[in-house]
């Protein structure tokens, strides 16, 4: 059966896999991709959502997704990691809150030093403020471990 000079494919899944899989195998080589495959199946036959069908069946295709263009622009050049000189010159703070209460204390201040690993926890509650977060730090931190260059 024909329509517009193309043969007609009926409701087969099977038959339709067979014709774009026949097409598509053509370009292996050259492996030209989607535009090509579309172009040569639709070229001589017909079928509602040809052009659907076999988009679908070429992103399942396990060489043409090996393959296939990369359309992400590239991230940057990569930083290296600034090797520290001394530990406790430069550290990260970060909250546990929403914890149980225990002793009046719901939340733990956690400072870590980045060269050593060596971690804090010091016990808070869940309304410290900045003044209050600087008290901790002053009475557990710098107390014991000098002057900070970066937080």
């Amino acid at each position: 059966m024909l329509r517009d000079k193309k043969v007609y494919v009926p409701r087969n899944k099977k038959l339709r896999a067979e014709l774009i899989q026949l097409y598509y195998n053509i370009l292996v080589g050259e492996h030209k991709g989607q535009l090509k495959t579309t172009e040569l199946v639709i070229r001589n036959f017909w079928w509602l959502g040809a052009t659907k069908e076999v988009k679908k069946y070429i992103e399942r295709c396990n060489i043409y997704q090996r393959n296939k263009n990369c359309i992400e622009t590239p991230i940057g050049n990569l930083i290296l990691n600034v090797v520290l000189a001394k530990p406790w010159a430069h550290i990260t703070a970060d909250f546990i809150r929403k914890l149980p209460l225990a002793q009046e204390y719901n939340s733990i201040l956690v400072i870590c030093n980045k060269l050593t690993k060596m971690t804090y926890f010091v016990s808070t509650t869940k309304r410290t403020s900045a003044e209050g977060v600087a008290r901790l730090f002053r009475d557990n931190i710098w107390k014991l471990n000098n002057l900070l260059e970066s937080c």
